[in-house]
């Protein structure tokens, strides 16, 4: 019984994990728009709206622990994490200038930010997307193994 109540909470830790990510995510795009004052294209904003939500809503599914929100946090993640991926095809140049939906004055394609050369702002969102996608996949992962060896031991 010990044993499956240390894999139950490693599914708790990991959707805390989620939830520390996605809060830094949204602190860090805070600082980034508001004290550097960086411009905030429309798929950066795109991207906020599937990543501010998340603040809120995985400390519902910790408090009590509630593996079926995962069901609700997906779709923001996999929306996010399109909306990243097309924001990077954009700043590589891969997607042509006709399909941007980024209006005069902010275009998508300008990056302020490069750290080492490469990690910019919408690579970081992807990443980040990434990242929370992944501790999901392994919460439930997780989640679906403790209940099976606590059905099997019945």
């Amino acid at each position: 019984m010990k044993a499956a109540l240390n894999e139950s909470n490693s599914s708790w830790y990991l959707l805390f994990l989620v939830w520390i990510i996605a809060t830094s995510g949204t602190l860090i795009s805070l600082f980034f728009s508001e004290i550097v004052q960086v411009p905030v294209c429309v798929l950066c904003w795109y991207q906020r709206i599937a990543l501010y939500p998340l603040v809120i809503i995985v400390p519902l599914a910790l408090f009590p622990f509630d593996i079926t929100a995962i069901r609700y946090i997906s779709p923001l993640v996999i929306l996010g994490w399109l909306f990243a991926l097309f924001h990077v095809l954009i700043v590589l140049d891969i997607i042509p200038e006709a399909a941007q939906p980024c209006v005069l004055g902010v275009p998508c394609s300008e990056t302020h930010i490069n750290l080492w050369g490469f990690l910019n702002i919408p690579l970081m969102s992807l990443l980040t997307f990434s990242v929370i996608a992944l501790l999901l996949f392994l919460t439930k992962k997780s989640f679906a193994n403790t209940i099976n060896k606590t059905e099997s031991k019945r």
